[in-house]
């Protein structure tokens, strides 16, 4: 299934984790946060936050298109959404380089991302790379990356086979209205 990914909610997303840290984090933190709360919001809402893909990677489960932004260099010539707000890695530390807007993320997303964000606050990088290895979704991409189905997510977390399909079918009929819309 093919998502769109929505950069304006990942970084509103990712603002909001910063802001409740301090304003800065470790990449790699931020990339587990943001991963635990797409996944709770897919279970809990029948969809993602960031209509990110997910993706087994070695350090574990990732949003794909959310690692990219973070990790590969900006075109200086055209500043997208995210770098407009969040810094580069410095330090394996990415910032808040300003507040973005709050327009796009409802307060039920809101409430799941300050609910994992207390719940996995006091965990360094290196525990949430654990933690997600432990998850059920998870396989070793033997050094590269896998997709994850997003079936297995909702199956693992108690899902019957016709809810995970209602989810899953939910989500296809979304992304064909937006095909049709352009």
């Amino acid at each position: 299934m093919a998502l769109r990914f929505r950069e304006d909610r990942a970084t509103q997303a990712a603002a909001r984790l910063l802001r409740l840290r301090g304003g800065r984090m470790s990449y790699l933190k931020l990339l587990k946060l943001l991963y635990l709360a797409d996944r709770r919001a897919l279970v809990e809402l029948g969809r993602p936050i960031t209509f990110d893909r997910f993706v087994s990677m070695p350090k574990g489960p990732v949003l794909s298109t959310t690692y990219d932004l973070i990790l590969e260099e900006p075109d200086p010539s055209e500043l997208s959404y995210w770098h407009q707000f969040i810094s580069p890695p410095r330090d394996y530390d990415v910032s808040l380089l300003a507040e973005p807007p709050h327009d796009q993320l409802s307060r039920a997303e809101e409430a799941i991302i300050d609910r994992v964000f207390e719940e996995f606050r006091q965990w360094t990088r290196w525990e949430l790379v654990a933690y997600t290895h432990d998850l059920p979704e998870y396989r070793d991409p033997a050094g590269s990356s896998i997709p994850i189905n997003l079936r297995d997510i909702l199956l693992a977390e108690g899902m019957s086979r016709e809810q995970a399909e209602a989810v899953l079918g939910g989500l296809e009929a979304d992304a064909a209205m937006e095909r049709l819309a352009k």
